[in-house]
Parts: structure tokens; C-alpha cells; sequence
């Protein structure tokens, strides 16, 4: 297949790209590089011997999404493209909430133009919110968001269900007519969209040429830990150690980026011979502490990672791991690699790459 990959030059997106050339598809990249930069995509092709169409375009400028899928014209689109972090959303929602849903807006009109009808999302478990207990399942209602990022990954889940719904009565009821009256805004083809709801993506490829490389100062944990260890930082600020938990700190489930990257290679595939929409969650289903982390982190690069505790984070929430067993049964996908593989890789690529990509 040929998979357009919005965002594909950021951190999820390039791991993705590696695990769907070695699956034996066609890769393209849009990326405007807000987060990201262009020479993850160089290495991508590195590590694959394949090269890589890349578009600098923001995702939600219509007229170059438009041109960039005419000329591209791929069979499934999987949409990275998005301001990711919990905290920042707090402090700008605004942003968010325009970034983030302009964005797949911007897609959903551009291949309803086209005849275009597969896509697959890169959603979050933040969607779950505060209502439900862990392990969650795919079964649960969406609940009340903690924060605004995860009130846009909410919305642009209600967005693309609905698409989906509409495209197949549309697509059914203009088989066989000759025209009509208004066709931008028919649908061609019935879509089919697989939202993948993730944990908590770190680590990095094993070569250690790609990893995350955020720009600024990291909102996520593992890059944050990793430039501590490095030398660039100072020490981690642990945001509470009050929570109800073993070692009161909050619980998330790791998922290594390249086992989160191969199931986007099954939903894209599965996306291809279904319609409708399926929601997936990709986890390991096993809950850390960030002092877990910190304690394996310390271990795989051979030193202690400076840390303090400080006050809890607004957005944050106590726990969240996954029940992945509908990804198994029906993706045929599962983790392959451990919190060991996690700290190895992320230190790997962090020790060859104390400044990033910027280097």
C-alpha cells in the first residue's frame, strides 16, 4: 500500500515509517517540522536503504493538502500530526484545540474531494479520562478529560466516527447515479477509520539513530529523564509522590514507540478490508511508577538520575494502563519489548545523540 504519513517526521511518525517500509509499503511524509525535524526522515532512510517522499506543509492548510494528495493519492492515511503534550494543553488550549482539530478537519475534507478512505488516527488513552479504573477496555464510554489535549484527541475521535457514518450513507446512495448535485461534498467511498488509542510511547529504534527529540523543554518523561542523564539537565522534577500507589507516584503503561509503531502497521492493513470505525488500545497492559522509571533508567545507563519531587501537575491523572487483548484477537498484535528494551533504546539513542537531531 502507499500510507501517507501526516507528522511522520516526529517521534511516533519515524519509527512508524521504518516498521511500514520493512513491512513492505510505500511511505510519504507531510510534516511543517513544529515539533520535529527533517533529519529523522534522512535517517529513516538510512536505517531502511529506501527513500522517503517528504512534504513540508502544515496538515491543516487545505490547499496544499490538497495538492500534496493528488500527487501522492495514497491508499491510507495515518494522521500523527498534532501538539502532544498534557501540561502545555493547560496552558494553551487555545492552540490546541485549533492545531489539533483544524488539522483532521482539514484531511477529512480533502479526501472526501478525492475519493480517498482510509484512515487511521493516532488517538490517546487520555480519551478514557478520570471515570473509569484501569485496566481500560475499548468497551468503556469516553469520560470527562483532565486537560485539553485529551479533550481534542475526544473530539476528533466524535469527528471521524460520524465522517464514517455519514461517508457510508452517502457512498450507498450514490451508487448507480449519474451525478450530483454538489459533489464535494458526497462521499465517494465509505470511509473506514481505526482509532488508535496509545499509552505512554518511549524508547527508541535499536540502532539508536532515531529516538524522541523534543524541542524545548520535554513535557514527557523518558526525554526528559534521558537529558538528564546526558548532562543537559539538571535533575527531574517528579510532579507529587502523594498519590495513592506504592511509592505514591502516578502509574502509566510503557509501551515501546517500535512495538506501538508495528501496530499501526496491522491498522493500517486491517483499515484496507473493513469500513466503518474500530477503536484499538496499544499498551503493554503492565503499570510503572515514575520513580519505576527513573530507579530502570538509572540502571540501564549506569548512574543516578538526579531527581526531586514536586507539586502534582494539573491534567495529570493517578493511573492508566491498558487492556490490550482486542488489539491481539483482532490485529494479531501485542508488546514485544519490556522496560528493559525501553531504558536500553532510549539510552542508546539518547548517549549517541546528547543534542538531538540538532546535533
Amino acid at each position: 500500500m502507499k500510507i501517507l504519513l501526516t507528522g511522520g517526521a516526529g517521534y511516533i511518525g519515524s519509527h512508524t515509517a521504518i516498521a511500514l517500509i520493512e513491512a513492505g509499503h510505500d511511505v510519504s511524509v507531510l510534516d511543517n517540522y513544529s515539533n520535529s525535524s527533517p533529519e529523522a526522515i534522512k535517517r529513516v532512510e538510512k536505517i531502511t536503504g529506501k527513500n522517503i517522499a517528504l512534504h513540508e506543509a502544515d496538515a491543516a492548510d487545505k490547499d496544499k493538502v490538497m495538492s500534496i494528495l493528488k500527487k501522492e493519492m495514497p491508499d491510507c492515511i495515518i494522521h500523527f500530526a498534532g501538539l502532544k503534550a498534557v501540561g502545555e494543553s493547560v496552558d494553551k488550549p487555545v492552540e490546541y484545540y485549533r492545531n489539533n482539530i483544524d488539522t483532521t478537519l482539514t484531511l477529512l475534507e480533502c479526501m472526501r474531494e478525492l475519493g480517498l478512505k482510509n484512515f487511521v488516527f493516532s488517538s490517546s488513552a487520555t480519551v478514557y479520562g478520570d471515570d473509569h479504573k484501569p485496566p481500560f477496555t475499548e468497551e468503556m464510554t469516553k469520560g470527562m478529560c483532565t486537560n485539553p489535549y485529551g479533550w481534542t484527541k475526544w473530539m476528533q475521535e466524535q469527528m471521524l466516527a460520524d465522517a464514517a457514518i455519514a461517508s457510508s450513507k452517502f457512498a450507498s446512495q450514490s451508487r448507480g447515479a449519474k451525478g450530483s448535485e454538489d459533489e464535494a461534498t458526497d462521499w465517494k467511498e465509505p470511509l473506514s477509520v481505526v482509532l488508535l488509542r496509545y499509552f505512554n510511547p518511549v524508547g527508541a529504534h535499536e540502532s539508536g539513530l532515531i529516538g524522541e527529540d523534543p524541542q524545548g523543554i520535554p513535557n514527557n518523561l523518558m526525554p526528559f529523564i534521558s537529558q538528564v542523564a546526558v548532562g543537559r539537565r539538571d535533575h527531574l522534577t517528579v510532579f507529587g509522590d502523594d498519590y495513592d500507589t506504592p511509592d505514591g507516584t502516578c502509574r502509566r503503561d510503557y509501551i515501546h514507540v517500535m512495538d506501538l509503531a508495528e501496530g499501526h502497521v496491522k491498522a493500517a492493513e486491517y483499515a484496507a478490508e473493513h469500513t466503518g470505525t474500530e477503536v484499538f488500545n496499544l499498551g503493554s497492559g503492565t503499570p510503572y511508577s515514575v520513580l519505576e522509571m527513573v530507579h530502570a533508567f538509572s540502571a540501564a545507563c549506569g548512574s543516578e538520575v538526579a531527581y526531586e519531587i514536586g507539586p502534582r501537575r494539573a491534567g495529570d491523572i493517578q493511573d492508566s494502563w491498558a487492556n490490550a487483548d482486542k488489539a491481539l484477537k483482532v490485529l494479531g498484535w501485542k508488546t514485544r519489548r519490556g522496560i528493559d528494551e525501553i531504558c536500553r533504546d532510549a539510552w542508546n539513542w539518547q548517549s549517541q545523540n546528547p543534542q538531538g537531531y540538532g546535533e
